[in-house]
């Protein structure tokens, strides 16, 4: 092959990998299932529980609101939003650094992160319901003679 065709392809190559690095940005906005039952307090629970056992720092906290942050390796740095009521949320771009932001796309650590919220977060009312759900049970097996 010639030299000239050999290093042509090797670019290409380096550029479609330097290109699959970015990817559209992810606003997970989430509808509880029926079968969850929160309340307001109950969900904001979830979600800072959720983002700091993920390494957030939560500088926010309303009614309606949380506001966190992450820095990973002090190159990585992301800011979100998440508005939330008793049985919705989104989590929600605020701004970045060194993840490359760009029309509309970002580095797939970001993506990555925020997935990985919004399971937790799910996962996190789940286990709640669970517990409350138990606690009535065995409440109400105490209860009968």
């Amino acid at each position: 092959m010639p030299y000239l065709l050999r290093i042509t392809l090797i670019a290409l190559a380096l550029l479609g990998t330097v290109s699959c690095t970015n990817k559209p940005l992810l606003n997970p906005d989430r509808t509880l299932h029926a079968s969850i039952h929160s309340d307001r307090a109950q969900m904001q629970q979830a979600i800072v529980k959720t983002l700091v056992a993920r390494g957030w720092t939560v500088q926010k906290i309303t009614p309606q609101l949380v506001q966190a942050q992450i820095t990973v390796r002090e190159q990585y740095h992301a800011e979100i939003d998440i508005p939330y009521s008793a049985d919705h949320y989104r989590i929600q771009y605020r701004d970045s650094s060194g993840l490359d932001y760009k029309d509309g796309k970002i580095h797939k650590n970001y993506i990555r992160w925020v997935r990985l919220l919004d399971k937790g977060i799910v996962r996190e009312l789940k286990d709640d319901q669970n517990e409350r759900t138990a606690k009535q049970l065995s409440e109400a097996a105490l209860i009968k003679p």
